[in-house]
């Protein structure tokens, strides 16, 4: 295949320097305006392209089609990428760096020197010695989550749209806003959509594609208690925030938390606090690949719950808990093609396959249980929401080379 390289290093340190930051806290969709801005490029680069139906809807989605140029019956497959980036940390005036050929040291980022992207501390980095690495500045996130994914896929329609000899079925295009607040595809319209299956771009180190995911629920733990004069307090005065805080200390200390848990262990963890005497309110999420055990965090929660209102008298609670995702594996082991078809165009790419559970969520996972099939493929993009974000354009065209090859696979398997 052609060198992507030049393409793909426009196209994304174009992107990354849009801010398209999304807010947790906004009731709109999107969730703030300005992802519209990244929206309305793409919809004029796809236009220059030729795809003749892009457009940016009022919810803030990029849709597009690439015709197909085979006599099969093909099914529509889509590739999905979201605009937005973390609240976490900015995303204005990102100022991306390319560091060529890295070298394998230590990478000081200049508008923070204190901000060092160490070896150590990203050994994926040593994998990627003699590669352009890119990063931020030092102030910034990059935004390579989810803007390579972005890159990777209108560098792919450029090349099947100007290589009309690369036979594929109908290919469509979905950029999603809000992905990073858990609302990316809330108003997707899949009709207008009319895809059969789909892959994100979304995935992280060369070769991984995910296709299992962390069921997730959200539970919300209201304590009540008794407000009165503080100089009067004695026997009247129940302080919902000591009970929250008794509760808070209960949780364990050395298991069921995002600090002490990795590989296909879950979590609760507590995100918000937040209250006065009167009233206080716990946030959890709660996380876990088995729905048994993420049943199992509910109950531990609600115990751990009764055993603080029992050392306050006088205090009540309510547990509210609200399911967020499920994991996708449940329905991609219905469709093991879908799967099957992305490990071989990643070979084909010349790519070892790395399969592993996405410690999180995914529009895909959504997308999934909405009745599109929708794992998750490889774009490069490393240390995600801070500002050791890193991205590799050598992964970034391997994962370009893995889509178009992914589209003439789903060709030659068609009849």
């Amino acid at each position: 295949m052609q060198n992507f390289i030049p393409g793909l290093t426009e196209r994304f340190l174009r992107y990354v320097q849009i801010d398209t930051q999304s807010d947790p806290e906004s009731i709109s969709f999107p969730s703030t305006e300005k992802q519209k801005n990244l929206g309305r490029v793409l919809v004029a680069e796809l236009l220059s392209l030729g795809v003749k139906d892009a457009h940016l809807d009022e919810h803030g989605y990029v849709y597009a089609t690439i015709p197909g140029n085979s006599s099969k019956d093909v099914p529509v497959i889509c590739f999905c990428s979201h605009m937005d980036t973390a609240p976490d940390c900015s995303g204005t005036n990102v100022k991306p760096i390319i560091h060529q050929n890295f070298d394998g040291s230590d990478i000081v980022l200049p508008d923070d020197p204190s901000q060092i992207i160490s070896v150590a501390g990203h050994p994926y980095l040593q994998d990627r010695i003699g590669d352009d690495i890119i990063t931020a500045s030092g102030t910034t996130l990059l935004g390579a989550d989810d803007k390579a994914g972005i890159a990777i896929i209108m560098e792919m329609a450029a090349h099947l749209i100007n290589n009309p000899d690369k036979k594929h079925g109908v290919i469509k295009i979905l950029f999603t806003p809000d992905e990073e607040v858990g609302r990316g595809v809330d108003k997707v319209d899949l009709q207008k959509l009319g895809a059969t299956v789909a892959y994100t771009l979304d995935g992280g180190e060369r070769g991984a594609l995910e296709a299992e995911n962390f069921s997730a629920d959200a539970a919300t733990v209201t304590f009540h208690g008794v407000s009165a004069h503080p100089g009067y307090g004695k026997n009247k005065l129940v302080n919902a925030m000591k009970v929250a805080a008794n509760f808070i200390d209960r949780l364990p200390k050395d298991e069921f938390s995002p600090e002490t848990t990795d590989d296909r262990y879950g979590f609760v963890h507590p995100v918000r606090i937040e209250g006065n005497a009167e009233k206080a309110t716990v946030q959890f999420i709660l996380r876990d690949f088995m729905l048994s055990r993420l049943e199992a965090y509910h109950s531990y929660l609600q115990d751990r719950m009764e055993d603080s209102l029992a050392i306050f008298p006088g205090s009540r609670a309510e547990y509210v808990r609200k399911e967020q995702y499920r994991n996708m594996k449940e329905i991609l082991d219905q469709h093991s093609n879908v799967v099957t078809y992305a490990s071989e165009a990643i070979a084909r790419a010349g790519c070892a396959v790395k399969s592993a559970p996405i410690r999180g969520g995914t529009d895909g996972a959504r997308l999934s249980f909405m009745g599109l099939p929708c794992p998750n493929i490889f774009t490069g993009e490393m240390a995600l929401h801070g500002k050791h974000e890193y991205v590799s354009l050598q992964d970034m065209e391997k994962s370009v080379q893995t889509i178009i090859h992914l589209a003439s696979i789903w060709e030659e398997r068609s009849l």
